[in-house]
């Protein structure tokens, strides 16, 4: 994936296009495509910042500030299903679907694995 351009690149880009640059010249003088000055001149003109925007990345846990009411409902109640888990803890008002909590739970290490026989296998 290729990565934003620098903030003194852009600057150099914005100057040229404030001085009267065409576009198509000020990409050519930067080595950028034409896209990327197009952008960089609107933004200047809006009086908006240069900064390349924040790139996505992992988003947060969701359920990482209801951590407890997740682990007391676990305690609690062994033999959760993660549909039920997620309807529980809905019916709570967290708003989470199945999926989310499924996920939760994957990334805390927390799993239900089962022996052979169908019954709760012990701690690794």
């Amino acid at each position: 994936m290729a990565r934003p351009l620098s903030l003194d690149l852009r600057s150099r880009v914005a100057a040229a296009l404030a001085e009267g640059a065409t576009v198509r010249t000020a990409a050519a003088r930067f080595e950028v495509s034409v896209a990327s000055a197009v952008r960089i001149g609107q933004l200047a003109r809006a009086g908006q910042g240069l900064e390349a925007k924040q790139r996505s990345g992992q988003r947060p846990l969701m359920l990482l500030s209801s951590a407890d009411a997740v682990t007391t409902r676990l305690a609690s109640k062994a033999d959760w299903t993660v549909r039920a888990l997620a309807a529980d803890l809905r019916a709570a008002g967290i708003g989470v679907s199945h999926d989310t909590v499924w996920r939760f739970m994957r990334r805390q290490g927390l799993s239900f694995k089962k022996n052979v026989a169908g019954k709760r296998d012990g701690s690794a």
